[in-house]
């Protein structure tokens, strides 16, 4: 489309604070309890697990950023691979869709921490915290991603209060570390599996980072370095608030309590818990924000690309962001958090990511096969990487259809 284009102005700083936005959002503050119900003293081990396995797409989505650093990105790489117009759509829609589903599902749970300080209707809550955050994901790329980045500074501070208090509860979470390594038996590596597939749901988001890659300054640089620390930051934050969190509270008490990360805070040091639930407020909110940029980011580049409205590649000459784009995810998430029941829906975006994940690793496959020298400039990882890529998601979503991982 003729008109504003897409400003690059994102360094490593901002990328990883928007990486981190996404990736560390309410889910580790709820999810927590869950892990520590399927695996107990080795639910950190599992999260370690997935993070490994998660590695090898990151690597993937190196690549494939640096190769095309555009938005919609997942949809662009599919394209490349398959030359099917029909997948590639699909997949762009796919990945506005989970995205979607995911960011309704974090606004009516932002809504009931609000509730806790404000008593009004939940429509109205919801409402009021999609519009609001929907007008600063209109703002410019830097001050919308800067307000999330302080957000996430927030967020992630809240983890730290809870990993301070737990290093200096006592030796015992140094002690028990044995612990954390499963025994030879099923039932210890049932629960493992289980906890792992929790844990690719609380890591899903560093994979957007390469739909903002059109936005960053020098995106064959910035983009594999921010993928990779918001990876690695995330994988030691969760592994330290989950170990922290299964020596504090006895795994089966954390598996029942609805606010299992506030339970340990309190056991930890006694303070009330509205401390970690205005926390809690603050990670929802900053989740809504950076999946409303991603999702526009996505929306634009499939426009751009001829395979939807074109209208919604605008690009708003005072703000140079696509605010139709950004307006149509918005209403988007406010249709489904006010009139679609979000129970669940967890395992579905979870299980929709991985089909992308599958995707991209095998497109990746395929032009490397295709191709006789790859692109100068370009971080090129080793051809073995994609094939692992694509074995480890696929085992993660078969492993999500048996029976323990329910």
């Amino acid at each position: 489309m003729k008109g504003p284009s897409l400003v690059r102005s994102l360094g490593v700083t901002h990328s990883v604070l928007y990486g981190l936005g996404v990736s560390i959002g309410a889910g580790i503050y709820v999810l927590v309890g869950l892990a520590a119900g399927r695996s107990g003293l080795n639910a950190p081990f599992a999260f370690m697990i997935s993070a490994g396995l998660l590695l090898f797409s990151a690597a993937s989505f190196a690549e494939l950023g640096t190769r095309m650093p555009v938005a919609a990105s997942e949809a662009a790489y599919v394209d490349a691979g398959f030359k099917r117009d029909w997948l590639t759509l699909v997949t762009g829609l796919l990945v506005i869709v989970t995205a979607s589903i995911s960011a309704a599902a974090i606004s009516v749970g932002s809504a009931g921490y609000i509730s806790v300080f404000v008593n009004m209707p939940m429509p109205v809550l919801i409402t009021g915290v999609i519009l609001s955050m929907g007008l600063i994901a209109c703002l410019s790329t830097v001050q919308s991603v800067t307000f999330a980045g302080v957000m996430t500074m927030i967020e992630v501070g809240g983890l730290l209060l809870i990993i301070g208090a737990g290093l200096f509860s006592g030796a015992e979470i140094f002690t028990r570390l044995p612990e954390a390594l499963p025994a030879f038996s099923m039932s210890d590596w049932s629960g493992i599996a289980a906890t792992a597939l929790i844990a690719v749901f609380a890591f899903i988001g560093f994979e957007h980072l390469v739909n903002v890659s059109e936005e960053m300054k020098d995106p064959s640089r910035t983009l594999p370095r921010a993928l990779f620390l918001t990876l690695g930051i995330t994988a030691v934050l969760y592994a330290l608030i989950v170990w922290i969190a299964v020596t504090a509270v006895p795994p089966a008490e954390l598996a029942q309590s609805s606010a299992p990360l506030a339970l340990v805070f309190e056991r930890l040091t006694g303070l009330p818990l509205g401390t970690v639930g205005s926390i809690a407020v603050i990670a929802t909110l900053n989740g809504i924000i950076v999946h409303m940029i991603m999702i526009a980011r996505v929306a634009y580049g499939l426009a751009n690309a001829g395979r939807i409205p074109g209208f919604l590649a605008r690009i708003n000459p005072t703000t140079r962001t696509p605010i139709i784009a950004t307006l149509f995810g918005v209403v988007a998430i406010l249709v489904l958090a006010l009139l679609v029941p979000l129970g669940g829906l967890a395992d579905l975006t979870s299980l929709a990511t991985l089909a992308i994940f599958i995707a991209v690793n095998w497109a990746l496959i395929r032009i490397k096969r295709n191709e006789t020298k790859p692109p100068d400039d370009i971080f090129l990882c080793p051809v073995w990487v994609p094939y692992a890529g694509l074995t480890a998601s696929v085992l993660l979503f078969v492993v999500s259809f048996l029976p323990y991982a329910k």
